[in-house]
């Protein structure tokens, strides 16, 4: 005989089923999701003397509350700060993370007037010429190597990450349009990019009807975060915004004007009355957030943690190197495992190893990525299809790989013997030999047909809403530094989290 139970506690009994058997249980990542807040500071105003207590109030502020943000100064302002004898400020800020902001921020020309005129090469002596000196300033009178860098307004171009790598700075924190994906950290001229992130959050200054509205943005971003696995938020400030009533550089530097220092201004200042709002809305979303128990608050060098390339230094095996041959298509583009991603350029690099590996018979097991190419200086030539004998390719792989090791990105263009093809087609080329060597055949000839680098689309065009910022003069525009970025994204990929609490 059988016995029916009620229908509530059948339908209870097979839900506690369900759950034994692992369905309806939340997922492990999503138990141990987090929020990391990223504050930070653009540190920049060296004219008014307030914003020098301003910068002292908020890294008091901060450390009362046992949270680290990370202050981006300019090089200038540490130099004033020096000048003026404010210890207080500077022991203030030790216990925060440093990072870099430009040497002068809005002197002309700014980087990406002076970037836009140049190549990658020059481009990068120019940027160092001009900006290494205010970072070597900054780690001087502060006593820390800036952990990451952001442009000055919206003064970006893709010559500064050749320059940050040379200096071993590893972060680039700002916001902004030029390089984005899919609005979460990725890695671009081999650097983490917290940059072009979805949730860049912060309160308006005004008082509680803004810090209300911050507050229901913050709380949207947060359950969207959890729910995805956890990932950033970018909160940002000026600590010229809670002194001032207008941005110190406008006053001076807008629409490309460039007078002598003698003639600087002083910009506005607020009265202690609307400071003491400001400071008092800041503060109340900053106590928001930190209750929120998924929230960690994390400095720049902290993402290098969070975000850790696994891809580099990795042993990739010979199915592994397989799946990627695989992969490539002619639209070229980065390609992302469970526990890492892979740049275009990087995929170039494995699969020449393996070509030059494979050609003098001694087919690899298994490789290591070195480094991350750089992208190609200049335009990649156009042709048709170019067919080649197999002896001609495999002493065309032998030549990449030294001029990899040399100049330490992927050629302009790829020669088999005197007829140029683009990268992006040879690496289509790669891959389709190693597929085939793999699987014992050896082809007799090649050819090369038109490719294209798809992950190209994740750099901006060139247009007006890239250079909105007042400073630039009236026009300005910047096609072929922004074709130069797009030539970069041969290094572009997704930042993994790693399951790692900083």
């Amino acid at each position: 005989m059988t016995t029916r139970l009620p229908a509530r506690r059948a339908i209870s009994c097979f839900l506690l089923v369900l759950v034994a058997l692992g369905f309806g249980r939340p997922a492990r990542a999503a138990d141990d999701a987090r929020v990391y807040v990223v504050l930070w500071f653009d540190t920049e105003d060296y004219l008014l003397p307030a914003d020098d207590d301003a910068t002292l109030h908020l890294a008091r502020f901060l450390s009362d509350e046992k949270i680290r943000g990370t202050f981006k100064l300019v090089g200038e302002k540490a130099r004033v700060l020096e000048e003026r004898g404010r210890k207080d400020v500077l022991e203030a800020l030790e216990r925060h993370e440093i990072g870099y902001h430009s040497n002068f921020h809005s002197v002309q020309p700014t980087p990406a007037l002076y970037m836009s005129r140049q190549g990658w090469l020059d481009g990068i002596q120019e940027f160092d010429r001009r900006e290494h000196q205010g970072l070597l300033d900054v780690e001087r009178i502060t006593g820390q190597k800036p952990s990451c860098y952001g442009q000055p307004g919206s003064s970006w171009g893709p010559q500064q990450f050749g320059a940050l790598d040379r200096w071993g700075v590893p972060v680039y924190l700002d916001a902004g349009s030029h390089v984005t994906l899919d609005g979460g950290p990725f890695w671009y001229g081999r650097v983490l990019n917290l940059y072009g992130l979805r949730a860049t959050l912060r309160t308006k200054l005004g008082g509680s009807q803004d810090v209300a509205e911050a507050k229901k943005e913050f709380d949207a971003a947060y359950r969207r975060l959890l729910d995805e696995g956890g990932g950033p938020v970018s909160i940002y400030y000026h600590p010229c915004e809670f002194v001032h009533r207008q941005f110190w550089d406008g006053v001076n530097f807008a629409k490309g004007a460039n007078p002598p220092r003698a003639e600087w201004r002083v910009p506005p200042q607020k009265s202690p009355e609307e400071s003491r709002v400001a400071y008092e809305a800041f503060e109340e979303y900053v106590r928001f957030i930190k209750a929120h128990p998924r929230v960690r608050f994390v400095v720049a060098s902290q993402g290098l943690e969070l975000y850790r390339d696994r891809a580099r230094e990795r042993k990739f095996t010979r199915d592994e190197l397989r799946r990627m041959a695989e992969a490539v298509t002619s639209g070229v583009d980065f390609q992302r495992r469970e526990q890492y991603a892979l740049a275009p350029s990087e995929i170039f690099a494995l699969l020449n190893q393996f070509a030059v590996a494979a050609a003098s018979g001694k087919e690899p097991t298994e490789l290591m990525l070195a480094q991350t190419p750089f992208g190609p200086a200049q335009e990649a030539p156009e042709h048709g299809d170019v067919t080649s004998d197999i002896s001609q390719f495999e002493r065309t792989a032998a030549d990449v790989a030294d001029y990899l090791d040399r100049h330490g990105q992927v050629p302009n263009a790829v020669w088999l013997g005197s007829t140029p093809i683009s990268p992006e087609s040879y690496l289509v080329l790669l891959a389709r030999y190693a597929v085939e060597r793999m699987d014992g055949r050896m082809p007799h000839t090649v050819t090369a047909h038109t490719a294209e680098l798809a992950a190209a689309t994740h750099v901006s065009v060139d247009q007006p809403k890239l250079w909105g910022w007042v400073i630039f003069p009236p026009g300005f525009h910047a096609p072929e530094m922004m074709r130069l970025a797009k030539r970069q994204a041969w290094t572009l990929k997704p930042a993994v989290l790693n399951s790692v609490e900083p």
